[in-house]
């Protein structure tokens, strides 16, 4: 079975933090977590990206997330939830 990740992404962004963004989803994705990231308008502030990963994968891609996020400064840009 597999499992939904979402991640909060703030919409106002300089252009490090829209590249460290992008360097995200193309780590994901490169990674074999996911094929295809959905991105969703949730208000003015925010959009939703979200993907499907392998049940047997999703502790795996959440610290490698809470990493990302950690190393690159992105706590106040990005959020994950479910």
């Amino acid at each position: 079975m597999e499992r939904a990740i979402k991640l909060k992404v703030r919409k106002e962004l300089d252009s490090q933090q829209q590249l460290n963004i992008i360097k995200l989803k193309g780590s994901l994705i490169s990674k074999g977590y996911t094929e295809i990231i959905h991105i969703l308008d949730q208000d003015d502030e925010f959009h939703i990206n979200s993907f499907e990963t392998p049940k047997e994968s999703t502790t795996e891609v959440q610290e490698f997330i809470a990493a990302f996020i950690n190393r690159e400064n992105l706590a106040d840009t990005i959020t994950v939830f479910r």
